[in-house]
């Protein structure tokens, strides 16, 4: 079995873990959830711009005080950064679909073996919207996605083949969850890192792809000391 978490700490190592993938002076969006709270756990010394789709170019992370004069697309309040811009939305959707965001992080409802992304609605369920979501996966250089590896009634969420409505296809670069890091490489679902106390029958277990095991596999990064 794989080694239980309350969510919080899920929540946490994901972030934590996807804040060590940028380097200075990459630009990037975070959607709702659990990529919000990447902007937390940028370390030290680098400078990563935020830019959020409701028009804040330089965000930070959340305020010790919630200001909500100044809120991300998320609805959680952000800082503000030296330099920082509010935007229109035009501008906003500009940076977004001319190619100028560096790296976009999302949550999902399914990554599949092929990189193909369901974020945005379970059929039969309350739609709310896929927002700007569509316009992400195609314009940014680079898709991370932040999920558990489970659903709530243990459902993989990595799969052969979405079979919920597409966000994007073979957009997906990295995955990242509790347990494990995923890249796509060469077109191939790649287990790059695994959590501590997981053990690889485990996640082929709970994982309903078939992936490749790199030959540098190592210990999650950012899990070093928990």
């Amino acid at each position: 079995m794989l080694p239980e978490l309350e969510e919080e700490q899920q929540r946490i190592r994901i972030a934590r873990r996807i804040a060590l993938e940028f380097k200075d002076g990459d630009v990037v969006n975070l959607g709702i959830g659990i990529p919000t709270l990447v902007s937390d756990y940028i370390p030290e010394g680098i400078r990563v711009v935020f830019q959020t789709e409701n028009g804040v170019v330089g965000a930070g992370p959340k305020p010790v005080t919630d200001d909500w004069r100044f809120i991300g697309a998320g609805g959680r309040c952000l800082s503000l950064q030296p330099g920082s811009a509010l935007v229109s939305s035009e501008i906003s959707f500009g940076l977004i679909r001319g190619g100028h965001i560096d790296h976009t992080v999302l949550g999902a409802l399914q990554v599949d073996k092929d990189g193909n992304l369901a974020s945005w609605w379970i059929p039969g369920k309350l739609v709310p919207g896929m927002g700007g979501s569509m316009d992400l996966v195609t314009g940014v250089k680079s898709v991370i996605v932040a999920t558990s590896h489970t659903d709530k009634n243990g459902n993989p969420k990595i799969v052969s083949t979405c079979d919920f409505p597409l966000t994007g296809v073979g957009v997906v670069s990295l995955v990242v969850t509790e347990y494990a890091v995923f890249r796509f490489l060469k077109r191939r679902l790649v287990l790059c890192e695994t959590a501590p106390q997981v053990e690889m029958k485990d996640i082929k277990k709970y994982t309903g792809a078939e992936f490749d095991v790199s030959d540098s596999l190592s210990l999650m990064k950012g899990c070093e000391n928990e």
